[in-house]
C-alpha cells in the first residue's frame, strides 16, 4: 500500500483565520451574555451551540424574534439552544 504523507502543521500555517466563513461558537445561555452578542454572531454568519443554564424562555426572550425576523432559526436540542443563520437549516427529521 502506498503511504500518504500529510503534514498538518504546514497545512494550518497556510490557513488564513480571517478568510473562514464558516464558523460554529460554542456558548453558555446564563444570561450573563448580552443579547447583541448572539444577535451579532448569527448576523456574521455563525452559528452557535449554546448550553442552557436557567429557563430558555428567559435566557432567549431578548434576541430569539430578532434573529427569527432576520431568517435564523432556534431549535431547543437535549439542554442546548442551536441558532443558525438565515440559509442554514437545523434538520430534526431523525429525532
Amino acid at each position: 500500500m502506498d503511504t500518504f504523507d500529510l503534514d498538518l502543521l504546514a497545512a494550518e500555517d497556510q490557513l488564513d483565520e480571517e478568510d473562514v466563513e464558516n464558523r460554529v461558537v460554542l456558548g453558555i445561555l446564563d444570561g450573563t451574555t448580552p443579547p447583541s452578542e448572539w444577535i451579532g454572531s448569527i448576523r456574521d454568519g455563525y452559528v452557535l451551540v449554546l448550553a442552557i443554564e436557567g429557563d430558555l424562555n428567559e435566557l432567549a426572550a431578548d434576541f430569539a424574534r430578532t434573529i427569527k425576523d432576520m431568517g435564523g432559526h432556534l431549535v431547543h436540542f437535549r439542554g442546548f439552544l442551536i441558532i443558525t443563520p438565515p440559509g442554514i437549516h437545523v434538520d430534526t427529521d431523525q429525532l
